[in-house]
C-alpha cells in the first residue's frame, strides 16, 4: 500500500495560492497537521516515508519519519506541479481562456510550466516501483496525490480537476487482489481537534 500523505498547510495554501515550485515553510498550523499526520501513522504498517524535495513535504516527512523511528528518502517524482510564471499567485489572475482551455486539456502547460499530463507520467513511475512491495508513507502534494491516486483508478487525468484534497490529508492506494485500485481518498478525521 501507498500512504499518500499531502504536507502541513503553508501560508499560501491558507491564502488559496497556486503553489507549485515555491518552498515556503509550513505555518504553525502545518506543524500541528504534520504532528498529527504522525500520530495517525505510527501505526499504519509504513516502513518506509518518501518525500517531495520541497521543504512543506519535508518538514512534514521529518515528523512522520521521526515517530516511526525511520529517515527520510527523497523522491523528485513526488515533487509538486511547476506552475511556472503562475506560482504563488491566485486562480483569479490566470487569463480566463488559459485556465478554461487547462481544464479540458491534460497536456497544457502555464507559462514556463508542466502539463498534468507530464506530472501523471512521473507519478505513475513512482506507483508502478512502490505498490507491490512493503507500504511506504509518500509525502507530496496536491497534484501528484491526485495524479496517483488517478492512476490507480485508470482514470483520465482531467478528473483531478473534479477532486478535492485538504492539507494534511491521507489517501491509500493498493493493489490486493494485483490490480491497482482506491483504497481511501482525502482522510482528514485525524486532524479534528480533540
Amino acid at each position: 500500500m501507498i500512504h499518500l500523505v499531502r504536507h502541513g498547510e503553508t501560508a499560501a495554501n491558507r491564502d488559496r495560492l497556486a503553489l507549485g515550485r515555491a518552498d515556503p515553510p509550513l505555518t504553525d498550523r502545518g506543524r500541528a497537521q504534520a504532528a498529527r499526520l504522525a500520530e495517525q501513522l505510527v501505526d499504519s504498517g509504513g516502513a518506509r516515508v518518501v518525500s517531495s524535495p520541497l521543504r512543506r513535504a519535508q518538514e512534514t516527512a521529518a515528523v512522520i519519519a521521526d515517530a516511526l523511528g525511520v529517515g527520510v528518502e527523497t523522491d523528485v517524482r513526488l515533487v509538486e506541479l511547476d506552475y511556472g510564471e503562475w506560482d504563488e499567485r491566485s486562480f483569479s489572475e490566470f487569463p480566463p481562456e488559459d485556465l478554461a482551455r487547462w481544464r479540458r486539456d491534460a497536456t497544457f502547460s502555464p507559462p514556463g510550466g508542466e502539463s498534468l499530463a507530464v506530472v501523471g507520467e512521473r507519478v505513475a513511475s513512482f506507483c508502478v516501483d512502490h505498490i507491490g512491495g512493503p507500504e511506504v508513507i509518500a509525502v507530496s502534494h496536491v497534484s501528484p496525490i491526485k495524479a496517483g491516486v488517478l492512476w490507480a483508478m485508470n482514470a483520465d487525468p482531467l478528473l483531478a480537476w473534479r477532486m478535492h484534497l485538504d492539507v494534511g490529508s491521507i489517501s491509500r492506494i493498493g493493489a490486493p487482489n494485483g490490480v491497482p485500485c482506491l483504497l481511501g481518498f482525502n482522510a482528514t478525521a485525524h486532524l479534528d481537534p480533540r
